[in-house]
């Protein structure tokens, strides 16, 4: 997750990619879901802890997850 750990984020959801000059923004749970990223956990791992702390379910919390890494890796912020 190296390309992670090179984008400028905000506690407050803004995400700053230096290599490009592009800037996003990111909700609570995204946020949630870089920090687990960058502390290397699993997927498993990521969805257990939404479930936890967000009160959803299986599913819906494996989507969330999922739907994030494919915008993350569309804009080429991790591998």
């Amino acid at each position: 997750m190296s390309k992670l750990n090179s984008l400028a984020i905000s506690d407050n959801g803004f995400i700053f990619k230096p290599s490009t000059g592009e800037s996003f923004t990111t909700n609570e749970l995204g946020l949630f879901i870089i920090q687990f990223l960058k502390e290397n956990k699993s997927g498993e791992e990521i969805i257990n802890a939404i479930m936890q702390d967000f009160d959803v379910d299986n599913v819906t919390a494996g989507r969330d997850m999922y739907e994030f890494l494919d915008f993350l890796k569309k804009e080429n912020m991790i591998d």
